[in-house]
């Protein structure tokens, strides 16, 4: 008779552990896929931020090329023409698909652009975050050399 008790004991105390594993493997299950989510989002999020930098200074370049031409042939300055160089500068990130500001400060020799965009993301979009906004800038500053011998 004490066997039989002691056989039922061992059985119920196998049937009390059942599902304490199953609950284990649903919990972390969850935290990995919250760890892989930030992964993906953190880094697509910081490649699209690179992208919208690399597109600001593609820009600020562009701008930096649209001279005003009467100052320059005159030999008065060599500056920045405000209207086509914010006109250069949005037709780049035009093409790019994406929006974007330039400001023309120092006289005409120094450009800012600054990119604005938006990451969509793949698991934060569980959580009701389906874009993330990233914002790239560039500076670009006209440098001008003396005339040699004057």
């Amino acid at each position: 008779m004490r066997r039989f008790v002691d056989r039922r004991r061992t059985v119920l105390r196998v049937r009390g552990d059942r599902g304490s594993m199953s609950l284990f493997f649903a919990i972390t299950s969850v935290a990995i896929l919250m760890v892989m989510g930030l992964l993906v989002d953190g880094g697509g999020a910081l490649n699209a931020e690179n992208r919208s930098t690399s597109l600001a200074q593609e820009a600020a370049r562009t701008a930096g090329q649209q001279l005003d031409p009467a100052q320059a042939t005159e030999g008065t300055a060599i500056t920045i023409d405000p209207d086509a160089a914010r006109a250069a500068a949005q037709d780049y990130l035009a093409g790019a698909n994406v929006q974007g500001d330039v400001e023309i400060t120092d006289g005409g020799q120094t450009l800012n652009v600054t990119v604005h965009d938006t990451y969509r993301t793949k698991f934060a979009v569980l959580l009701g975050k389906s874009t993330l906004d990233v914002t790239g800038t560039a500076k670009a500053h006209l440098q001008t050399q003396p005339a040699a011998g004057g």
